[in-house]
């Protein structure tokens, strides 16, 4: 079943609007339903050969005050449960805590048309029949099953207000063809289990009592200890026992050389470094070491290995590849360069 939009229903059916007489369009052709169930609520037999007889027969219809439709019944409670007594029978206690709540309204809108639907409002009393056992039951069951809060009856006002408003604007739509439910002096009720449509939307309009969530507190917990107080802490200097001997003297820093022959200094003077064609293996290099606050000491030597590196003549026998290089003598110039060396 479509569903026809809001900007299409009447003024009639905007909330708190006063009840005044429906808009009907029908189409072109009226449908044989629609006549036959005209011609059976109507006491005084009416003209129904055309489409304006059909429309202004439909609209008086339903336009009188008795033309009040019931969409369906509810069962309530006739108190809060705090105020009702219990009873051992079943049936006893059905009838002494529980009245029936008829939910009424009328027409505000036919369309055979476009959406082919019709539209109903509920009536002044049915608003405050609901609107009454919303305040003083339902909330009072709601208020007493949860917990008091601070804003607790702020909460219950503003249901009721939005309850107040919800009801007002409801309007239920169905298909036309509900108007075959239509009786005498334009009252009806709905057929095809229509009414338990109403019931379960009506319902909705009810909306619990909801408390705010429980407010989560923060535990404050001491932070774990990096390491095991047994450990100790790693950056508190050790205690030293007072019968502990005195470290012996620290000498001053020193390599020892790498060929134990000299150990002797050897002088800065240049004429004292071997030429680097030399076979010599090592040289002694001075190093001059700053010593400490407390000590004070001579400059000791650092020897350190020199390699030996092979003479012209030996790399020029290695590399005396004169073939590969395309026989341009490479050999032979090396070997001279070398002798002249």
């Amino acid at each position: 079943m479509s569903k026809m939009p809001a900007l299409l229903l009447p003024n009639t059916a905007s909330p708190f609007a006063p009840r005044s007489s429906p808009t009907v369009v029908l189409n072109t052709k009226v449908d044989p339903w629609l006549t036959a169930t005209l011609k059976r609520v109507n006491r005084i037999k009416r003209s129904l050969n055309s489409v304006p007889q059909h429309m202004k027969c439909l609209t008086e219809t339903l336009s009188q005050p008795s033309a009040t439709w019931n969409l369906c019944t509810l069962m309530v409670p006739k108190a809060p449960a705090s105020h009702l007594d219990k009873h051992d029978n079943a049936l006893v206690e059905a009838f002494t805590r529980y009245e029936l709540l008829h939910v009424q309204a009328y027409v505000v809108h036919v369309d055979l048309v476009l959406s082919h639907e019709v539209a109903f409002k509920l009536t002044k009393d049915t608003i405050e029949d609901l609107c009454d056992y919303h305040k003083d039951v339902y909330l009072v069951d709601q208020k007493d099953q949860t917990w008091p809060w601070t804003e607790k009856e702020a909460q219950i006002k503003k249901l009721q207000d939005e309850f107040h408003q919800a009801v007002n604007k409801f309007v239920y739509r169905t298909d036309a063809i509900a108007l075959e439910g239509l009786e005498d002096d334009g009252a009806g009720e709905l057929l095809c289990g229509r009414s338990e449509d109403v019931k379960s939307q009506v319902l909705t309009l009810f909306s619990p009592l909801m408390p705010p969530p429980p407010r989560i507190v923060d535990v404050v917990r001491p932070s774990a200890p990096m390491l095991p107080s047994s450990q100790g802490n790693w950056w508190s200097p050790q205690p030293v026992p007072s019968n502990a001997p005195p470290p012996p003297p620290v000498e001053s820093w020193k390599i020892l050389p790498s060929s134990p022959v000299d150990d002797s200094p050897v002088s800065t003077s240049s004429a004292s470094f071997p030429t680097i064609w030399s076979p010599t293996g090592s040289f002694d290099m001075p190093v001059t070491c700053s010593p400490g606050p407390q000590y004070s000491q001579a400059p000791t030597t650092l020897s350190m290995p020199i390699p030996q590196l092979p003479l012209p003549s030996m790399v020029a026998q290695q590399c005396s590849i004169g073939s590969g290089f395309g026989g341009f003598g490479w050999d032979n110039r090396y070997q001279d360069y070398a002798t002249t060396m």
